[in-house]
Formats: structure tokens, sequence, C-alpha cells
């Protein structure tokens, strides 16, 4: 595997910081948010001094029940090859719901969501993989996600389906100690029980970042400074394995680049890479928590290394067929599309689930939404003011995300100008001219709208 070392999540808004940041060995950043053809200026001046840059995806949706869209991986592979990177990255995770396999509307989550820890999952996941490896120019690796909910009848534990993945498709693994610490808030699931059963040779590299509890509910926000318990995590993932690399992640509410410098430091320590003084001088100015230095394992990763101090295997692993059971994927297809209708589109909590939790996930699903479209389309608030937030949480409790957030944005708008809205004239003048100009057309007319309004009643149905 490549060794990768200590890194931290490439982003616009801190690209500056991370250039100018010491002992930064590589960056990981978000394959949809850059394009093959024209990458930032950024990511090619640290290319060019030497700095690994891995793409990372989010909208596969490897974990769902359709096979992964054939443009989607060509375009992640596009992405590996003009950055060099040695691998890519993506999730396990389902990210939309519905249309053919369950004659339902299509629906998109714009979040991860978790897959049910089943049989029908991990085979339709494991042919899904396969397809993915096939497809992309270099080696993948998946990473565990945060969840707000557990699915009811689960027949394994996180690490038993993580490990059975990576038996019968020989993939790597993204292990995010941040979401280990997110499910043991939030599902009650050990962190340790977790690691203790992963194959940690399949290890590609580590996640780290923040988050914030409220009424009892760990939200992984990538907006707070890494809690003790986070490095904790990982400090027990070091006494088990080097990892290849560390990341630290940050998404939102970015800190000074001194403050990020202080967490990277703190995160090789951790690992076991630098003197404690740079974990003291980090509590020292409030970023971070003191740990204990970790055991090292003295072993290394790559070809012929040694793991857990057990031999690995020479030949590359007994790769099962992945072709699911029949009816797996149907199964799967009902039940994901079930969960994500109760989420987006205000439909019944499908049994067993805890309704309070799943009301919470849509809550934040809404915020998410509302926060990423502010993004992709700056106008908007800026047109709307301090009605941007309201108005769009209203629209998104009866108006489900069948595109990307820039469609999204433009149905949004699009919904206001036939409620002609917002109020004020001049206001309603910039939303409609912005609108056309990003849409190419008028207003619809009245058959149009009704058309439009009976396909999102049954949507909510």
């Amino acid at each position: 595997m490549t060794e990768l070392g200590i890194g931290i999540g490439w982003r616009p808004e801190i690209a500056e910081a991370v250039e100018a940041l010491h002992g930064v060995d590589w960056v990981e950043v978000v394959a949809e948010n850059i394009c093959a053809d024209h990458l930032p200026d950024s990511l090619t001046r640290l290319r060019e001094r030497g700095v690994t840059v891995v793409p990372h995806g989010v909208s596969l949706g490897l974990g769902g029940a359709d096979r992964p869209d054939p443009a989607r991986l060509a375009a992640l592979g596009e992405k590996a090859v003009a950055l060099g990177a040695p691998l890519v990255t993506e999730h396990i995770a389902f990210v939309r719901a519905g249309g053919p396999l369950t004659a339902t509307p299509l629906l998109e989550a714009g979040h991860l969501l978790p897959v049910p820890r089943t049989r029908d999952a991990l085979d339709a996941l494991c042919e899904n993989v396969r397809i993915a490896q096939d497809a992309l120019p270099v080696p993948l690796a998946l990473e565990n996600i945060a969840a707000l909910i557990a699915w009811p009848g689960e027949e394994m534990t996180e690490g038993q389906f993580l490990a059975e993945l990576v038996e019968r498709t020989g993939v790597r693994l993204l292990i995010d100690v941040a979401n280990l610490h997110t499910n043991h808030v939030n599902r009650g699931e050990d962190p340790a029980r977790a690691l203790s059963e992963l194959p940690v040779e399949a290890i590609a590299y580590v996640h780290v970042a923040g988050g914030i509890e409220r009424d009892g509910v760990w939200h992984d926000t990538h907006a707070h400074p890494v809690p003790r318990k986070v490095l904790d995590i990982l400090a027990d993932l070091a006494s088990r394995v080097t990892p290849p690399g560390v990341l630290l992640e940050r998404d939102d509410d970015f800190p000074p680049a001194e403050e990020l410098a202080l967490e990277l430091d703190a995160i090789r320590t951790t690992v076991g890479g630098r003197s404690a003084t740079a974990v003291a001088a980090a509590h020292a100015h409030g970023a971070l928590p003191l740990v204990p230095a970790p055991r090292r394992a003295p072993l290394l990763i790559g070809a012929g290394a040694r793991v857990s101090g057990g031999p690995m295997p020479g030949a590359a692993p007994t790769l099962e067929d992945p072709t699911p059971r029949p009816g797996a994927r149907q199964r799967l297809a009902v039940t994901q599309a079930s969960l994500l209708s109760a989420l987006v589109a205000g439909t019944p909590v499908p049994e067993g689930f805890d309704t309070r939790r799943i009301a919470v996930q849509s809550r934040a699903l809404a915020a998410k939404r509302a926060g990423v479209v502010a993004k992709v389309a700056p106008e908007l608030p800026e047109i709307l003011g301090k009605d941007f937030r309201p108005a769009f949480l209203a629209y998104a409790r009866s108006r489900p995300m069948s595109g990307g957030y820039r469609r999204d944005a433009l149905d949004f708008a699009e919904h206001l100008l036939l409620a002609e809205r917002p109020e004020d004239p001049a206001a309603r003048r910039r939303l409609t001219e912005w609108w056309q100009d990003r849409s190419g057309s008028r207003p619809p007319g009245r058959a149009t709208r009704l058309v439009r309004a009976a396909r999102h009643a049954l949507v909510r149905r």
C-alpha cells in the first residue's frame, strides 16, 4: 500500500493555508468539487511540490440497490488520472433510492445514509464494488460512515460487515475514527470491538474529524476541533497497526492556520510520529486535549507486511462470486426507498425505526440541503435575505430532491416564483432574472404547473 503520511482535506476556503502548512504529506479533495480538465491552481502547485492528492467521492452510492452509474465511475477515474492519484476513495452508503427497481420516483438524499448490515445489502454492495474496481484505473478504498439512525433486523456488526466485504472483494478500507465515535454515541456500538473485528491490513488510510453532541445525538459536523475521544480511538487503532496515512477533515467554520497546524501535530503525535510536546502545545491553546502516547505496533504496511504479529497472505485474498442472490437488489431497493421517502418526503416511518431519530435525521437533511444550496447558488440568500433559510426549509418539507444541488436551487427558485414570491417586486424581479439566466426558459404555464403538482403529490404517497 502507498505510504501517505499525515494529510489534510483540501478545501477552497483553506487552500492558501494548506499550501503554507509545514509537514503536510498529502491532501484529499472532494472529487465532485473539481473538474479533471481544469484543476484548481492550488492543487496544481501542491502536486508540483510532490504532495500526493487523493480524490474522495461522495455520490457513487455503492451501498444502494442500483448498480453504479458508468458516467460517475468514468468521471471519478478521469479525476484520479488527472491528479496522478495512487487510489480513489468512496463511502459505504446509499445516496439515492427509488426509480425502476421500485417503480417509484427517484429520490436523492443529498447525504450519505447507512446501509443495513444484512446479507442482501452485502451482496449488492460486493457486486457494486467489483463493478467499480473493474472500471477505475487505480485501487479503491471505502469509508465507514457516521449515522444517526440504525436499521432494524441487522445481521452483522460493523466490523463483521466490513471484514466480509474485504474478504469477498479485496477492496481497501478508509477507516474514519470520528465516525466510529459517532456510531458509539448514536447507536451504542463499541469502537474497540469494531477495530478488533476489522482486517487492519486492508486499511489504506484513516480520517479524523470533529463534531458536537446535542440532546444525546452526536453530529459529525467536520466543523469543530477533534475531541479527545476521537483521538483515543485513533490511538487504539495505531496500537494495532501503523496506518499508511491519517488525514484531518475540516469542511466548515474553518479556524486559523495555526489551529489547523496544532490539530495536525496532535494527530501526528497520536500515531507516534513526534514528541508529545506537540499535543501539549495544542492543549495549551485549547485546540485539543492531551492523549496518552499509543503503543506502537512494530510493523510496516505493504507487500509482505506483518500485521498484529501475523503474516499477511502472500497472494491476493480469495474473491467470492459477488453476484447478489436472487431478489436481493429488489428487497434492498424497497427498504431503502421506504426509508428515504420517510426522511425527505414525509411518508410514514417504516416499521422498526426510531421515529424520533428519523425526525432528527430528516431535519438534518433539510438543513444540509439549505446550506449546500446557499453555497452553490449564493445569489439566492443574497436576494432573499433572512427569508432564505425558512423559505427553503418549508420548500424542502414537500419537495424531495430528485437531482443535484444546482437543480435543487433552480427548483426552489421556480417554486417561489410560481407562488409569486418574494413579495418585494424588486427581489422577485431579481429572482426571475436569476432563474431565467440559469434555466434558459420562462416560468412554466398553468398546464406545466398542474403536471408538476401531480408529480409532487405522487412522491408524497
